[in-house]
């Protein structure tokens, strides 16, 4: 059955690997944008903005959980997929990814500079460029794979505890943003920010970081469903683990009357919480969420390009290496990030639905899934719905992009 074909001599599912895969993705969705729009967000909606993030996280489960569920059981990639859905989807889908994952690289490697030039003062686009180094020596290592793990669990790791730390100093409300994660004053006022939260995390390549990356790994197939199923749960729990702490610290600082400054909205947070130490913090949890959004983007968009011949699978090292200089270039060289961060967001609005329906297709299909597969009735209905909030984003981004 096709369904189940994998490498041969596939060894048995690593642990390592499924939490690697699960902090990828988390790690991937957790970059510099993620910090700057949980601030700015908290700081205009306040105590509301819980049910924004609560809806979104269930959102998540829908898109992530439902990709890595047919990616996990099938062992194809995303666009291998969109190629069994239908030919030339899944070329048209990677062609999508991969200009969207260059265009967010640049703005990842500029989080990246900004955040050792808040630890160490130094000019902005060495610092980046300084990343970039560090991004290439990992994928340089024999062990890439085993080290983009550990990359990933670490400064996963690191993010989480100090704005935990951030959260407990700035003595949140946490009593009413739980009430308001439920009741908010306006439940219409909050689907701009919710959808918005849902393109962030879910978008472009993130869907299939984690994925991608256990078929690299040989895990696949129906025997390692289960571990699948949960190191994709467990993805989606940690990035809204983080969204959800980074909206307490900030919501401590916005409640206590601070108001953020509009240049570097959780920086001035982190500063106000902890002051000069606050200040240092956030240079960490920045250049953490930036390199390891780099190395999600870079290795996942190269994933991709698999399916346009097998010189681009042998020299997959290269493609990732080259993917990392040419952002890193269009950084140093045009250092205006956001202008192209604007445009492929709207773009990323589009890629969302059109992910998910050939994801959802797929889970349907005999043909690609084989005669004895089942896919959990309430894990669809979370993607239809998942579905519809991103095509109504689509819908929002198509009238943007001819402005933009």
């Amino acid at each position: 059955m096709a369904a189940n074909k994998r490498p041969a001599g596939m060894k048995a599912a690593s642990i390592s690997t499924l939490i690697g895969a699960a902090f990828l993705m988390a790690t991937s969705a957790i970059g510099p944008g993620f910090l700057t729009q949980t601030a700015v967000f908290t700081q205009t909606y306040g105590v509301n903005f819980a049910f924004a993030i609560l809806a979104s996280i269930l959102l998540d489960i829908g898109a992530q959980m439902n990709t890595w569920r047919v990616i996990g059981y099938t062992g194809l990639r995303g666009q291998e997929i969109g190629n069994k859905v239908l030919p030339g989807l899944g070329v048209l889908l990677s062609i999508l990814i991969v200009i969207g994952g260059l265009a967010f690289n640049i703005g990842n490697l500029a989080g990246a500079g900004l955040g050792l030039n808040v630890l160490f003062g130094l000019n902005t686009k060495l610092m980046a460029t300084v990343s970039a180094l560090i991004a290439i020596l990992i994928f340089l290592s024999r062990n890439a794979g085993r080290i983009v793990d550990r990359v990933a669990q670490i400064l996963g790791a690191i993010m989480i505890i100090l704005v935990i730390v951030v959260m407990v100093t700035s003595h949140p409300p946490v009593g009413k943003a739980a009430i308001a994660s439920i009741l908010p004053a306006s439940y219409g006022a909050m689907m701009l920010p919710m959808i918005t939260l849902v393109g962030g995390t879910v978008g472009g390549y993130i869907t299939f970081a984690g994925g991608h990356r256990l078929v690299e790994a040989g895990i696949s197939g129906e025997e390692h469903l289960g571990q699948v199923t949960k190191s994709s749960f467990s993805g989606v729990i940690i990035t809204g683990l983080m969204r959800i702490f980074l909206f307490l610290a900030i919501l401590g600082v916005v409640s206590a009357g601070h108001v953020l400054d509009s240049q570097n909205p959780p920086a001035s947070a982190f500063r106000f919480a902890l002051g000069v130490v606050g200040y240092k913090f956030f240079g960490i949890v920045l250049w953490s969420a930036a390199i390891t959004s780099v190395i999600g983007a870079a290795y996942t968009s190269a994933t991709f390009l698999h399916g346009f011949g097998p010189w681009f699978r042998e020299h997959q090292r290269t493609i990732i290496i080259a993917f990392i200089v040419f952002s890193t270039l269009v950084f140093d060289l045009y250092g205006q990030p956001a202008k192209v961060l604007v445009l492929v967001g709207a773009l990323n609005g589009l890629i969302l639905p059109l992910t998910l329906i050939v994801i959802l297709i797929a889970a349907r299909s005999k043909r690609i899934m084989g005669e004895k597969y089942r896919h959990p009735v309430w894990l669809y209905v979370f993607g239809v719905l998942a579905f519809l909030v991103t095509l109504y984003a689509a819908i929002i981004s198509i009238h943007q992009l001819p402005g933009l």
